[in-house]
């Protein structure tokens, strides 16, 4: 049986996986461009869904589920920043424009 700390640690952690799940979602209705849009979308969703599989790892109370939970955290922070940096380069070498009301642009030559 579940303790009223644990199930009160759960809970917190899944509306906060919750709120930055929804946070990357409004991110990428409402940002302006591209490229804003793909950094809400890697920071915020992989922070949201980290926290969700801890949740879910701390639910399940066996130690190989916690295990892949954790797996699976560590693999999103390694893969997600990485693949939304080399998609931005792509978009950008291939042509899409920064908003105009951006500043500058560091990647010009």
């Amino acid at each position: 049986m579940i303790s009223l700390l644990a199930a009160i640690a759960i809970a917190v952690l899944m509306i906060g996986g919750a709120l930055f799940s929804l946070v990357a979602a409004i991110g990428l209705n409402r940002l302006p461009d591209l490229y804003t849009r793909m950094h809400a979308a890697s920071k915020a969703g992989t922070v949201g869904s980290g926290l969700l599989l801890l949740a879910v790892g701390l639910h399940a109370a066996d130690i190989a589920t916690f295990g892949r939970a954790l797996a699976g955290i560590v693999f999103f922070i390694l893969t997600a920043p990485i693949s939304a940096h080399l998609l931005a380069r792509s978009a950008h070498k291939v042509g899409y424009r920064l908003w105009s009301k951006s500043a500058r642009d560091d990647m010009i030559r």
